[in-house]
């Protein structure tokens, strides 16, 4: 499958009105990993850096001509699938992603948790999102949203959350990236888990900072554009592991919101362009 220079990825995912989480943070993510971003809206959020006050879910009809009108129009190189809330959602976009051509990298991101604890799908919704992960190129849960896929207690430990994507994925032929986020300790790791069971590790150093909102839905669309653009998975983490150090390293200078803040999607390429400028 041929790849443009800029490939053209589309998100499918709810708001974030202060621009730190869902489709908001995934556009930003596509422009500073090197794609051109898209998106549709499964459902309206009312949050901010402090949680989530209301959802409002649109008709799934609406939902249905949104995705048709970007794939009637316009080429999609990847696909990064985010916030879906409801059975009726999540076969929706399974329906969409069958009608995808062959090589199409799919990234999931089941999101089921918020990092502040709030509950984003349905419970009833869960065992669709089971069978959209198995259909996907990768999922990239966090250690809550692992837990609820393999239905076991949640990872303690980033070995302990390898070894259950380990699992998972070679039950349900798949790739993981276990993400070390969640778990304390001078180390915030990443890996890929592949389902033969291939393990590569990504090293990132925690950055100590309570400003890591949406940090989620930016790994996992960087990742997307990565993809879209030809890179390897591997090779697609670390560039996303590294960006997104990056944008939490620099997320305090932000200010925005008096709870859990955004982190600098553009920070990199302010830098870049800074230099380029000298």
């Amino acid at each position: 499958m041929n790849r443009p220079a800029l490939p053209r990825v589309l998100s499918i995912a709810g708001t974030d009105p202060t621009g730190g989480a869902g489709i908001h943070a995934d556009l930003k993510s596509f422009e500073a990993a090197g794609a051109y971003g898209m998106a549709v809206v499964t459902a309206l959020v009312a949050q901010n850096t402090q949680g989530v006050r209301a959802i409002h879910t649109p008709p799934v009809e609406f939902l249905r001509e949104q995705l048709a009108s970007v794939k009637e129009d316009v080429t999609i190189d990847a696909l990064k699938i985010g916030m879906l809330g409801s059975v009726s959602i999540t076969e929706t976009v399974s329906e969409f992603v069958s009608t995808l051509p062959e090589g199409v990298p799919i990234v999931c991101d089941p999101v089921m948790v918020a990092s502040s604890g709030d509950r984003l799908l349905e419970r009833e919704a869960e065992r669709a999102v089971r069978e959209l992960a198995r259909r996907s190129t990768v999922v990239t849960p966090n250690l809550p949203e692992l837990a609820v896929l393999a239905d076991v207690a949640q990872p303690r430990t980033l070995e302990e959350a390898i070894d259950i994507a380990t699992q998972w994925a070679h039950d349900n032929g798949t790739w993981v990236v276990v993400k070390g986020g969640h778990l304390d300790g001078a180390q915030a790791d990443n890996a890929t888990v592949s389902p033969s069971g291939a393990v590569t590790r990504v090293p990132c150093p925690r950055i100590n900072t309570k400003n890591t909102h949406g940090t989620g839905c930016s790994l996992s669309s960087a990742l997307a554009a990565r993809l879209g653009a030809g890179e390897t998975l591997d090779e697609a983490l670390v560039w996303a592991t590294e960006w997104l150090h990056e944008a939490i390293e620099n997320a305090d200078a932000l200010h925005v919101g008096r709870g859990r803040g955004p982190v600098d999607h553009g920070h990199r390429l302010r830098r870049l362009a800074a230099g380029a400028q000298r």
